[in-house]
Formats: structure tokens, sequence, C-alpha cells
């Protein structure tokens, strides 16, 4: 009983930081472009990780950093530039209730990459999430005439490299304790991100105002918002089930729109059906 309470109480923290981190990215990206903000996500994060988890990576097996190279790529390395991209079209809140397409996404990917049975329930679920994608981002179209919502794209691809990220480390990564994995993850993506920030040409507006003031909210993204959580979101996976952990994902939409509010974001009418009938199929895919 008290693992079944524990499991739900780190879905509500995890909710509460990522829902928090859209408003982070918006904030980071008014001094800094997406891939210096992606860049420098990934160093703070990996800085603080090998601070506290160095001797967590003599527990790794050598047989299972290939498994940990890819969950870094599809987990972190890709995403993080994905969504950062997005936000220099997008609304903050548009882009966390896209990311609500996780659990469909995971549902999908289990299924047809990893064997994982489901139900036509599920399925159902799965196509209703879609239609309410369409009306999201048709919608969103038509009343910003001044937003390219082709962008909605990357965040999609992104919702779909999580996907694949949690049914891998489900399958292969499981034995591993989640520091273990969150800090491997992050050894490995240390270099290519520093290589990325030097070739962003960081060095020639690095002490500019605004791009210190950007990194603030960067530091407390990579640091809270992807190390710290990392932790909590590999637990939960070990604790539970991909696309229950994936579920996080219904409330990170609820966090997201109330930033979003505060700092003068809307959606129309129709979009928040089209939000509501992504959840919709969110739920019926990740019941049992």
């Amino acid at each position: 009983m008290q693992s079944q309470q524990l499991k739900w109480y780190l879905l509500a923290v995890l909710a509460l930081i990522w829902g928090s981190s859209f408003i982070l990215i918006k904030r980071g990206l008014l001094g800094l472009t997406p891939f210096q903000l992606g860049s420098l996500r990934i160093i703070f994060c990996a800085l603080f990780l090998l601070i506290v988890g160095f001797r967590s990576l003599r527990n790794v097996p050598q047989g299972k950093w290939k498994y940990l190279a890819l969950t870094a790529l599809f987990g972190t390395f890709l995403p993080v530039y994905l969504f950062s991209v997005a936000q220099t079209q997008i609304h903050s809140s548009i882009s966390a209730i896209l990311n609500s397409l996780t659990p469909l996404s995971t549902l999908i990917i289990g299924a047809t990459v990893f064997g994982l049975q489901f139900q036509r329930r599920q399925l159902f679920g799965v196509l209703i999430g879609l239609v309410g994608c369409g009306l999201l981002i048709f919608k969103g179209a038509a009343d910003n005439p001044n937003q390219n919502y082709w962008y909605t794209l990357f965040v999609v691809a992104a919702s779909v490299c999580y996907a694949t990220n949690v049914n891998l480390i489900k399958k292969h990564l499981s034995d591993l304790s989640p520091l273990s994995i969150s800090t491997g993850n992050f050894a490995v993506m240390l270099l290519p991100a520093v290589i990325v920030l030097f070739l962003s040409g960081f060095g020639s507006v690095a002490t500019a105002p605004e791009t210190q003031q950007a990194m603030l909210y960067i530091a407390v993204l990579g640091i809270v918002g992807t190390g710290i959580a990392n932790i909590i979101f590999f637990k939960l996976i070990h604790m539970s089930s991909p696309i229950f952990a994936s579920s996080v994902t219904y409330m990170i939409p609820v966090v997201a729109f109330g930033w979003g509010l505060f700092d003068g974001e809307s959606l129309a009418p129709l979009q928040l059906v089209g939000a509501a009938i992504i959840l919709v199929g969110v739920y019926f895919s990740s019941r049992k």
C-alpha cells in the first residue's frame, strides 16, 4: 500500500516540476538560441549529477552502456533541442499539451517495436488522442497566423523520443538504480552538448546581461527540471510501468497552462476542447 501511495506522490511531484519546465524554456529563449539553451540544460544537469552520482557509475555493467547511450539520445539529448526549437514559434502551454501525447506514443512504440500487448480500448484511446491533437493544432494555426504551427511537429517528435526512452529503460535497464541511469545518461551527453554549445557561437554572447539572466532559468531547468526529475522518473518506471510513468503528462498541461495564464498566454475554447480530447485519449490508452 505504501508503494502504491508513493508512486502517486512521485507522479504529482514530477507533474509540478515538468509542468514548470515550459515557462523556464520560454524565459531562457529570451537570451539564448534553442541550441544554446538545450546544450546548457544538459551541461548544468550533467555537472550536478556527476557531483552527486559519480560513484554510482561503478555499478553499471559494461554491456549496459550502449543502452544508456540510447536512452540518453531519446530521453534527453534530442528532446531538449526539439522543445527549444518548437517554443520559438508556439506558446509554452501548447507545447505542454502536445507533450501529453507521450503515453499514446508509448503504447504505439511499445506494441510495434517492443512487443507490448495492448487492448482494443487502448487503440481507441490513441485514435481519440490524435483527433484532439489535430484539432488543437488546426485551431491554433487559424487563430495565430503570426506563429508557425508546423513547429508543433517538433513536440510530437519529442513525445516519440520519450516513448522510446521509457520502453528502453523498462526492457534493458530495470536492474540499474535511477541514479546510475541518470548519471550515466548525462555522462554520455556532456561532451556532445559542449561541442554543440561551442558551435552555436555562445562565446560571443556569454557576457551579455540578457544571456546571463537566461542562464539562471536554464540552470534551474537543468538541475531540478532535468536532473532531479529524471531520477524521480526512472524510480517511477521501476515501481510501476512505462505507460503509468508516462501518464505524468496528464497533469503537466494543467501546471503549464497555469504558468501560461500568469505569463499572458491564452487558449481559444476550441483549443481547450482539443486538449480535453487528447487527455481522454491518454486516459483510455493508459488503462490496464
